[in-house]
């Protein structure tokens, strides 16, 4: 049967997906995550210190931030910091990426510290604030170990796995893991975060085209649990590697 895909793949089929761990010397923690030609650097840094809001109430923080390289894609993006102020999509993403990752973590056992996950795409070709929570729970898993194993905190903060990916209608398909050429033309787009039990912790989604029914969700639905589950599968190889 022939692919309606540009990139040739079947409908349920992942793009090939890569983590590569301890990438930056200076960080506490951090993973590449690689999802066909998307590239998103995730670094995690541990501060002993709280946001205000949080002083004295014997809790932890984790925050993210996320940004695209100028060149991350085919035409010149200018910084936002000589825009001087982020856009919209840019905190909307950076607040998925700090709300799914909280998700796992016990912040009463980090105690009173920060952890910040930035997240910078190198390369975007749709997806990337997927990929990007993908491999700030690796940056995220990395930097816990290393303060348990420095006796910084006493016990694991983080349960369980996090794990996301995106689904859509392409040319009335049900699609797993949108590629930029899929997503420029998708009459739907969502993005799905899960944790290791396949719970729910996110669904975005967005009707771009035309409405879709109760059908087409419960299909993108299971797409993106089988996607998920793939994708947990590869974050556990990277993390016992």
């Amino acid at each position: 049967m022939t692919s309606i895909r540009p990139s040739g793949r079947a409908a349920a089929e992942l793009r090939p997906v890569r983590f590569e761990r301890g990438c930056i010397g200076h960080a506490h923690a951090s993973a590449m995550a690689c999802f066909g030609a998307t590239r998103v650097l995730c670094t995690a840094s541990v501060e002993d210190r709280v946001p205000a809001f949080l002083r004295g109430a014997r809790s932890g923080w984790l925050t993210a931030e996320y940004g695209m390289l100028p060149c991350a894609t085919a035409t010149r993006t200018p910084r936002e910091a000589a825009r001087g102020r982020q856009g919209g999509r840019t905190l909307e993403i950076q607040r998925l990426i700090g709300r799914s990752l909280r998700a796992c973590l016990d912040l009463a056992a980090l105690g009173e510290r920060t952890i910040t996950i930035d997240c910078d795409v190198i390369e975007a070709d749709g997806g990337t604030r997927t990929a990007a929570i993908n491999g700030g729970y690796i940056a995220l898993r990395d930097a816990v170990t290393r303060l348990l194993r420095d006796r910084r905190i006493e016990r694991d903060p983080v349960h369980g796995l996090v794990s996301a990916v995106s689904v859509g209608i392409y040319k009335g398909t049900p699609v797993l893991d949108l590629d930029y050429a899929e997503d420029c033309e998708a009459e739907t787009d969502m993005n799905i975060v899960v944790n290791d039990a396949g719970h729910f912790i996110e669904v975005q989604g967005t009707a771009e085209g035309h409405a879709f029914v109760r059908g087409e969700l419960d299909a993108m639905l299971e797409l993106a649990q089988a996607g998920t589950r793939a994708v947990t599968a590869m974050q556990r190889d990277a993390l016992a590697s």
